[in-house]
């Protein structure tokens, strides 16, 4: 018998809900994520039950206890329990009726392998008592041990139900596989079997799951599975994953953090930002990682204009497109940018110039200026005239 220990799994407030909602006549269990997560010694960052209790049931039953119920999805059979200001969703044993490949039309059930067969991963078809004995109804602990993504039963079924998981496959090996053991090769022909349903999906949803791969520690694998399967070059046409692997050597060695906007840039492709429904802040620093990466600004002149830490995001960017070695010399030229001060304001043109002429000119003479590699005083620069 398999248990998980982990202390949110015994906190009052989390116990609070299954005293609140158990009873001989109901079954209720942790399912998913926090299971999954427990096992494997990951964090946890949502606690998701499941049980065989319809939604009005349960929000009586927690009303009943003093808990917060937030109906959040009651139609689909979820509901929101905060105990102690702490969020459990609680879900209604279901199964799938009818789907078109976004969503499905579901009933309720009492049976865990009704609920269960619905899922998409058997990773995810792991489920516990209050007290943390897991539950498997579909085989998933040797998968989980094993760190083997698998779709349950047939892989190409699970994607027909939901086009998503095709770039769920892939976040999830990037989180949770083993890439020693490669992909599994059902999976991989289903996903490529299915590509035009992908275009079916909001770019919204495209977009989160691809920011959560990229947020894993090293989806270089994943990426170039997606390119392999093509399905990379369906939702981000013109994008290139070959430079990521060396991105992310180099983000080791620097010793900076995940950037998901960083390993964007480092894909380049075509309309990413829309793609991908970015924010308008990502978008707007995507294009300018991406611009000043393939660009010709030195090292001083990045220090300059973007600052420290941009700047070296931007030399690690260029080290991988060039696939060159990272030169920690290279940041002195940044620093010396950073501390650089442009000696002529508006000001010191006046009179004379105003409005876009003025503009035009100050702009000249910072080219100037960076150009000469910040040497070039206030005097030389007011005393500047072209030819």
């Amino acid at each position: 018998m398999t248990r998980i220990t982990a202390d949110w799994l015994c906190s009052p407030a989390t116990q609070a809900v299954f005293a609140a909602l158990q009873s001989e006549d109901a079954q209720v269990l942790f399912v998913g994520g926090c299971v999954r997560n427990a096992l494997m010694g990951v964090a946890v960052s949502d606690i998701d039950l499941s049980c065989d209790l319809e939604p009005e049931l349960v929000m009586q039953r927690a009303r009943k206890a003093g808990i917060k119920v937030v109906p959040t999805g009651v139609e689909h059979g979820t509901v929101t329990l905060v105990s102690a200001g702490l969020a459990h969703e609680v879900t209604t044993f279901r199964k799938d009726i009818a789907t078109d490949g976004r969503r499905a039309v579901v009933a309720f059930s009492r049976d865990i392998n009704d609920d269960a067969a619905r899922r998409d991963f058997t990773m995810n078809a792991l489920y516990a008592s209050a007290d943390g004995t897991v539950i498997d109804p579909l085989g998933g602990m040797e998968d989980l041990k094993a760190r083997r993504v698998r779709f349950i039963g047939k892989a190409q079924d699970r994607i027909k139900e939901d086009y998503l998981r095709s770039l769920r496959y892939f976040r999830f090996h990037a989180w949770y596989g083993d890439v020693d053991a490669g992909f599994d090769s059902d999976a991989l022909a289903a996903i490529a079997g299915n590509l035009d349903g992908l275009k079916n999906l909001s770019r919204e949803r495209i977009g989160a799951e691809m920011l959560k791969l990229l947020s894993a520690p090293d989806p270089a694998p994943s990426l170039a599975a997606m390119r392999s399967t093509g399905v990379l070059g369906r939702i981000l046409p013109g994008a290139d994953d070959r430079a990521l692997a060396p991105l992310i050597h180099i983000e080791s060695q620097v010793g900076v953090g995940v950037d998901v906007i960083r390993r964007l840039a480092v894909l380049g492709g075509d309309e990413m930002a829309g793609y991908l429904r970015l924010s308008r802040a990502q978008a707007k620093r995507l294009t300018r990682l991406r611009g000043a990466a393939v660009g010709g600004m030195s090292g001083a002149e990045l220090g300059y204009r973007l600052k420290q830490d941009e700047a070296q995001n931007v030399l690690i960017l260029r080290c991988a497109l060039l696939e060159e070695l990272w030169c920690k010399t290279a940041l002195k030229a940044v620093l010396d940018g950073t501390k650089a001060k442009f000696p002529v304001r508006a000001k010191d043109l006046a009179p004379g110039l105003e409005g876009p002429e003025l503009g035009v000119r100050l702009a000249l003479l910072e080219t100037i200026w960076i150009e000469s590699g910040f040497t070039k005083t206030k005097a030389d620069l007011l005393a500047y005239r072209e030819n």
